[in-house]
């Protein structure tokens, strides 16, 4: 097992931050099955108005804006255009968006105010994964010569991983158990969480198979969910925080595009993300890991060279509300949010996208 003493054998150099950077304020809104009553606007907004609200400033204080979101999931084509409308962009402002979770819209922010084209940047990402069929929806984003189109479903591709997990001999299906009644009973802290209850690992075991080897507990919930986070850079991050939460480190990396050439069992690319993010260089007191599968999570824990006293999903994680375009950014959110409550002083965010851990990002943070 690694450590951040002896960190995964071929990590990547440091690439150190040139521009301090803060999350200046994280707002999120309570992660429900099914949200029939507001469209992506409405969801919005009130987000928006806490992550503003709560540092007293207004839209007319952030230079930058950048979102994170799917046409896929809403429906509609150029959703996040509609989704303007929460913010209030008029006078016109620079903006961007990523199709991606809004993990990877907080990193394109974060590199505008690395370069000082910015001084202050909101960020945001919404997704009603209720609206459609998440089987065939997640299937497009697959090979499309080799995998799109036999439509495999996101649950049997991660069954393949966690299947293979276990052959190698690095996990049992009470590990994930273990892990969904961990994260579940966390969850009852978090007032936003979607699935919160204590069950014993034994009694999860006693469920059916979705796909073998996973059962119910090791998936995560349909959820319909945003979330929002300010950032600052400079003065900014001081004059709106007393003990600002410093970015430290930010990286992303990817696998190959093919299943079939990939260890599923190991996660090169977040450790190589972690490296460039200086995770290895000290120890961390809370890890937010956006593991959507249970088995998920032992891997990006290994990857990250965590050790057994780091808190992890102390939120309760993805298994306790998984709103997809933005379940990465809350990790990064609820991690921050120990450090500025004071339960921890280094923490690092992970997000993925794609199939069985395709794509992994680490953000690292430090208080003052």
């Amino acid at each position: 097992m690694s450590s951040p003493e002896n960190p995964p054998s071929g990590s990547a150099p440091r690439r150190r931050p040139v521009r301090p950077v803060s999350i200046a304020s994280f707002a999120q809104a309570r992660n429900v099955r099914q949200d029939d009553h507001h469209n992506e606007v409405e969801m919005l907004m009130p987000v928006i108005a806490e992550a503003f609200g709560s540092i007293s400033i207004t839209k007319d204080d952030v230079d930058f804006i950048c979102s994170g979101s799917t046409d896929y999931l809403i429906g509609g084509p150029f959703s996040f255009v509609m989704a303007l409308d929460a913010v209030g962009v008029w006078p016109p402002r620079a903006e961007s968006h990523v199709e991606m979770d809004a993990a990877w819209a907080l990193y394109e922010a974060w590199v505008l105010l690395q370069e000082g084209a910015a001084d202050a940047a909101l960020v945001y990402g919404f997704g009603r994964s209720s609206l459609g069929d998440l089987n065939e929806i997640l299937a497009l984003q697959l090979d499309p010569y080799y995998l799109a189109p036999l439509w495999p479903d996101p649950v049997s591709l991660a069954a393949l991983q966690a299947r293979a997990l276990i052959d190698a001999g690095r996990a049992t299906e009470a590990d994930f158990a273990a892990i969904a009644a961990r994260s579940r009973k966390d969850a009852l802290s978090n007032p936003n969480a979607q699935v919160a209850k204590d069950v014993v690992a034994s009694t999860l075991m006693e469920e059916a198979y979705v796909v073998s080897p996973l059962r119910r507990h090791a998936l995560p919930p349909i959820t319909d969910g945003a979330a929002a986070i300010v950032l600052a850079a400079g003065e900014k991050a001081h004059q709106w925080s007393d003990d600002p939460v410093w970015i430290t480190g930010f990286d992303h990396r990817i696998e190959t595009h093919s299943l079939g050439a990939r260890d599923l069992t190991v996660s090169p690319s977040t450790s190589t993300a972690a490296a460039r993010a200086g995770l290895f260089e000290a120890p961390v007191d809370v890890a937010e890991i956006h593991a959507p599968y249970a088995h998920q999570e032992l891997i990006v824990k290994e990857a990250l060279a965590l050790g057994d006293s780091v808190v992890i999903n102390p939120s309760g994680g993805a298994l306790a509300a998984n709103p997809i375009m933005s379940a990465g950014l809350i990790r990064v959110g609820e991690a921050a949010a120990r450090i500025a409550s004071g339960e921890a002083h280094r923490a690092v965010a992970h997000a993925t996208s794609g199939p069985c851990l395709q794509q992994n990002l680490v953000c690292v943070m430090e208080g003052a």
